[in-house]
């Protein structure tokens, strides 16, 4: 698997990006891949989504420098941004895709990835991505078209989490959003939190091939 290491870059050049690979990724020219990478502040919409799920104006968005933008991964409302790991896997599962154990593949990779900085977090009945109680932590949207997989997950590690509360975060309204930082009392370095993230998709991603054993 080809790791990409991106730094921060603006949503639509990722967007755009994540095409080009899954086109690559679907005519077998390159192998899978996984991006990760920062975003500036944004705000996306699913296709679930409606932009009455962002409370702010397009001249308040201006003006506070926040891109919004409506996308084709699943879910509602989200928000990307400085101090958030964002990772977009680029993955050929097959013809006859299992799109719900991919998906709960990707919320064991970062459950385990929490455990190694000594956070408890888990899956929440009825909800994707990766909670601590109430809270999510990390959060997972996806499409797979032709079985090939574009979008992913956002895991806050050092998330400025006021931003959330100008949305209704995966329109989700009695649920709320935290972060490593917060629940660690400090910062991870980004770095670490990159290492921890390939080392456990490598072995929690369901790829075709893959021994059981290393399938959630």
């Amino acid at each position: 698997m080809d790791v990409r290491r991106l730094g921060v870059v603006p949503y639509v050049d990722a967007w755009a990006l994540q095409q080009r690979l899954a086109e690559s990724r679907r005519a077998q020219a390159i192998p899978d891949t996984l991006l990760l990478l920062e975003h500036p502040h944004t705000y996306t919409i699913g296709r679930s989504g409606t932009r009455d799920h962002v409370f702010l104006s397009e001249d308040e968005l201006a003006e506070r420098k926040i891109t919004c933008l409506e996308v084709d991964r699943g879910g509602d409302v989200t928000y990307h941004g400085p101090g958030q790991l964002v990772g977009y896997p680029i993955l050929d599962l097959g013809g006859q895709p299992d799109v719900g154990r991919y998906l709960r593949n990707l919320e064991g990779a970062l459950i385990d990835v929490l455990s190694d900085f000594g956070i408890a977090a888990g899956r929440l009945a009825g909800y994707t991505g990766v909670w601590i109680k109430d809270k999510k932590i990390a959060a997972i949207g996806v499409k797979v078209s032709q079985g090939i997989t574009t979008h992913g997950f956002a895991l806050n590690v050092t998330t400025d989490l006021s931003l959330f509360g100008h949305i209704l975060p995966c329109g989700i309204p009695d649920k709320g959003v935290t972060s490593m930082a917060l629940q660690l009392d400090r910062a991870p370095a980004m770095r670490e939190v990159e290492d921890a993230v390939v080392s456990h998709f490598r072995g929690r991603v369901a790829l075709p091939g893959m021994p059981a054993a290393h399938v959630a």
